[in-house]
């Protein structure tokens, strides 16, 4: 059965991919060719690449909290000065001859256990500030006399700062150092390839056990008789229950099997965190597609009137245009791609997010004349269907004299009409005023506007009677 299968994912390595870094440059409005500073923390890589191709300018790079297991593709990054790969799977230091400014590397909690990986570094002539802590190699005998010594252009090694008497007295005692260095080393790689022995060991017996109970369900799941068949639906809940707590005893196990800390054992807790959650999210899906089925017609071919979204509806029998109209208060912000109508002829069926309406028409209508509608300010859907019946008497009465009272008002427009035929006027039975005759001319030939002046004051003074021209009596000014 689907709820009974086991599945087992094939994990592919989580790359960098173009889309993940548009998304993590919004700061550079998504552009990653001029970006300077990027956060890839927390996104399970398991490769890292295509960074120096895409981006050519960084500056600051965050990739911790990931399952990197090598560090690679970053030694185009020229201008690159801080690069962050804390807790990741790294075993070595290699790979950053390339980034001719980096000021500042943190490997804080990886398992770098080949300490002498870091003479790759003394070509970052820039490079200041050094995190190995969390490391295997931090626990050997002479771990920062060896790095202070070979890495002479560092200033601060784990947050502390390096002293100038302590630079010196590592170089005296460097050849005794790198001997111990190299010794330990040897020993953890033997260690190593143990762990990993014993990780592909533990790996494939995982494997073999879900084989196991994938053989085992499917042989469970394939009844023989109809008996068993019944058998088997009536116990579905009980598998149910015992398929949780099959899981739980899983999950119990595989967390209290005490497992060294490696990057296998690191990369196996991942991918079981991830099978997990992709069943879990299956067995949601799953029940998604699992519809009820609903009953709309029955054996005999009788529609149901049903309502399973449970929405308000009205049903108006418009008698003066002969139509039914369906009034369904449906959700108002609800999309109307999630609506699906189907008109018959006796009957309505809406789909509102894949649940049912269906009412019986009390009369037959024509499904190919109607036509549905969202209104604007309630959202409801008002659904138009015209009755298949033809229209009745009194109306075509109304409708005639209707007509013939159109008629006697478009002949009286046409009679009016005839009437005025010309927008010409006749001069004789309209007169208009000349407008050039208004103000009569005045001669003034040899007359200026300062001679006609003096013409007006004699004139005052012949017509003032009482006037008296006293030469004793000075001039007015």
């Amino acid at each position: 059965m689907e709820d009974s299968a086991v599945f087992i994912w094939i994990f592919q390595n989580v790359t960098v991919t173009e889309d993940l870094v548009r998304r993590r440059a919004e700061h550079n409005n998504c552009e990653i060719f001029s970006l300077e500073e990027i956060s890839l923390h927390q996104q399970e890589i398991e490769k890292l690449e295509h960074l120096d191709k895409w981006c050519r300018d960084l500056k600051i790079l965050y990739l911790q909290n990931n399952l990197i297991p090598k560090i690679e593709n970053v030694g185009k990054l020229k201008k690159l000065e801080y690069l962050n790969l804390a807790l990741n799977n790294i075993e070595r230091i290699e790979n950053l001859e390339g980034c001719e400014e980096l000021k500042k590397l943190d490997l804080t909690a990886n398992f770098i256990g080949e300490l002498s990986s870091i003479e790759s570094l003394k070509c970052n002539i820039h490079l200041k500030e050094l995190f190995l802590m969390g490391n295997p190699c931090t626990e050997f005998e002479g771990y920062r006399q060896f790095v202070v010594a070979t890495l002479q252009q560092l200033k601060y090694l784990d947050s502390k700062e390096i002293e100038r008497s302590e630079r010196i007295k590592a170089l005296q005692n460097y050849p005794e150092v790198k001997w111990k260095i190299r010794e330990q080393e040897q020993a953890y790689l033997l260690k190593r390839a143990r762990e990993k022995e014993e990780a592909q060991r533990r790996m494939q017996e995982r494997k073999d056990e879900k084989q196991k109970q994938i053989d085992s369900k499917l042989g469970f799941d394939s009844p023989d008789s109809p008996q068993e068949k019944t058998n088997q639906a009536e116990g579905d809940g009980e598998q149910e229950r015992c398929r949780t707590v099959e899981n739980d005893d899983e999950d119990r196990k595989f967390w209290e099997e005490p497992t060294p800390y490696t990057p296998e054992s690191r990369l196996e807790t991942h991918r079981y965190i991830e099978e997990k959650r992709r069943a879990k999210d299956n067995g949601r899906e799953s029940k998604k597609r699992e519809k009820t089925a609903w009953t709309l017609v029955t054996a005999e071919g009788k529609v149901l009137n049903v309502n399973v979204p449970k929405l308000h509806f009205s049903l108006k029998d418009d008698e003066e245009n002969n139509q039914i109209i369906l009034d369904l208060a449906v959700y108002r912000h609800l999309d109307t791609s999630l609506l699906h109508v189907d008109v018959q002829p006796t009957y309505i069926r809406v789909l509102v997010k894949g649940k049912p309406f269906q009412l019986v028409l009390p009369e037959e209508v024509k499904p190919d004349s109607s036509s549905a509608k969202r209104s604007q300010t309630t959202g409801h859907l008002v659904v138009t269907m015209p009755k298949a019946k033809e229209i009745i008497l009194a109306k075509q009465k109304v409708s005639a004299s209707i007509k013939h009272s159109d008629c006697n008002i478009q002949q009286k427009n046409t009679r009016r009409n005839g009437q005025v035929e010309k927008l010409e006027v006749d001069p004789s039975k309209y007169s208009f005023p000349d407008v050039t005759k208004i103000i009569q001319e005045k001669e003034r030939t040899g007359q200026g506007p300062i001679k006609l002046q003096p013409q007006k004051v004699t004139e005052v003074k012949k017509s003032c009677v009482d006037f008296e021209n006293d030469e004793d009596v000075p001039p007015l000014i």
